[in-house]
């Protein structure tokens, strides 16, 4: 075996020193902003004694939301379908598997940047027969700037109280040795309990009124951003 040479790079010293004392710091950023996207879920259902005639009407109606939703155009960021059923349900009474009739569902999620276009949406999709929407969930995108300033606040804060210790010694920094991210995100989960539900369950054809469109206040985002910095400073006098 070779000995390390005094050439040989030694491991940072996890600590301070006397001739380089060190000060740890934790920074800490809360900011309140406007959200960017909403996102509502759209319910599509359809009944019927035999099978094709309740997929028949789910096909039917699933067309038309989704029609509708893309009317909208670059209000719509993002359309998706997600679970899609077709369910018999056995009669309760008598012997053997009777089915009573058939039940049918699509699940539709719809993402919106245009907020006035959200009220006018959500209102006309709930008119729609057998159609249930929930929402709107408010967000911000992942590559928010929001997210950016909450993180560069943060470094700010912890920089500042760094100064702070070091002054309350009559000394000043020297320099940065670590900087630690550990959390910079929307606390406000993706998809929160939604505030209400819009339903319709009409079985016949739609009446001639249109609603009035509803007026939907967006929720604020909390944004949090946390960063743990240690710095070395100028030795002082005690």
């Amino acid at each position: 075996m070779i000995a390390p040479t005094g050439d040989a790079t030694q491991p940072a010293v996890p600590y301070g020193t006397p001739d380089a004392p060190r000060i740890a710091v934790r920074g800490e950023a809360r900011l309140e902003v406007d959200p960017e996207i909403a996102r509502i879920g759209i319910t599509v259902a359809a009944r019927g004694r035999d099978r094709r005639s309740a997929l028949d009407d789910l096909t039917r109606r699933n067309a038309g939301v989704l029609d509708l939703v893309k009317s909208y155009g670059d209000a719509v960021e993002r359309l998706e379908t997600g679970a899609f059923s077709i369910t018999p349900e056995l009669t309760k009474h008598g012997r053997g598997e009777r089915i009573r009739t058939y039940h049918g569902r699509v699940h539709v999620t719809a993402e919106l940047t245009d907020f006035t276009a959200l009220g006018e949406l959500t209102t006309r999709l709930a008119d729609l027969e057998l159609t249930r929407v929930d929402g709107p969930w408010w967000a911000l995108r992942p590559d928010s700037p929001a997210h950016r300033e909450a993180r560069k606040k943060a470094v700010r804060e912890a920089v500042q109280r760094a100064r702070e210790y070091a002054e309350a010694l009559d000394t000043t920094l020297s320099a940065l040795v670590e900087l630690a991210d550990i959390g910079a995100e929307n606390t406000t989960p993706p998809h929160p309990q939604a505030p209400g539900r819009m339903r319709s369950a009409a079985y016949g054809a739609a009446e001639d009124t249109t609603a009035a469109p509803l007026d939907l206040e967006p929720q604020r985002q909390r944004v949090h951003a946390q960063i743990n910095a240690r710095f070395t400073m100028v030795p002082p006098r005690l």
